[in-house]
């Protein structure tokens, strides 16, 4: 049941979209098609995804105003929550904003993914009436680049972007100042934020890389949607975090 209303919903449209974008794009490119679709979905998407990116953005920067309420009420945590909650208002927050906004998009990137990699091949069956039927659909794009095949040089760029939009939405973070002889030594004072330092650290130059490979096994078709999500994403980064200067005063 759950299937039939995937499909019904998100399949279904996404998939008549692409054939429709495949019938009138010059050359019935494939490709084309792939990149008209992602960017139209994108778009569709982007005040979600713009207003999640906005609070992400915040709460980054109200992280030292957190420190100091978490330090002033560190023994009080109900007034510790509260002026938490405060805070979060006065500056138009709302945490749950991102996980919800994430949890609406993915059933889309989802259908859009099992799209691109199957939409090569026609399922007439699926067809609304009025999408109309194209002779062939070239699936060659650039004169070079088969589609339905793993292509490692596209692969490469899909993971080259990945980390240049890591590297904007996550910022290397500042090293922690080396302590003093006599402090207590490092393996006794790793602390939670140490441990998502080095998480991060770890996931800007080891995702990519993963995402190489993984993209190196696929169609190509999945690493031209890829590639076109992530400079988009790149451009919509640049963009709130010029927004975000003004964000909090």
């Amino acid at each position: 049941m759950f299937s039939n209303i995937f499909h019904l919903i998100f399949f279904n449209p996404l998939y008549n979209l692409l054939i429709t974008l495949s019938a009138f794009l010059p050359g019935q490119s494939f490709g084309g098609a792939i990149i008209v679709l992602t960017l139209l979905v994108k778009l569709i998407l982007l005040p979600l995804q713009h207003q999640a990116l906005k609070i992400q953005k915040k709460m980054k920067l109200l992280e030292p105003k957190l420190a100091e309420v978490k330090k002033l009420y560190s023994q009080d945590k109900n007034e510790q929550a509260k002026k938490t909650m405060a805070l979060y208002r006065e500056h138009g927050v709302n945490p749950l904003t991102t996980f919800w906004t994430i949890l609406i998009q993915i059933p889309v990137i989802l259908a859009l993914f099992l799209v691109f990699r199957s939409g090569a091949a026609l399922q007439p069956e699926i067809l609304y009436t009025f999408v109309p039927r194209p002779e062939a659909i070239s699936l060659i794009w650039l004169g070079l680049i088969d589609l339905t095949k793993a292509f490692f040089p596209l692969a490469l760029l899909v993971g080259v972007s990945q980390f240049i939009q890591l590297w904007l939405a996550m910022p290397a973070p500042i090293a922690p100042s080396e302590p003093p002889k006599s402090a207590t030594p490092p393996s006794q004072t790793n602390s939670p934020q140490d441990f998502a330092r080095k998480l991060q650290a770890q996931m800007r130059y080891t995702l990519p890389i993963f995402i190489v490979f993984a993209a190196s096994t696929l169609p190509a078709a999945i690493g031209l949607y890829w590639l076109t999500s992530n400079l988009f994403a790149i451009g919509h980064e640049l963009v709130v975090r010029r927004e975000s200067k003004v964000l909090v005063g």
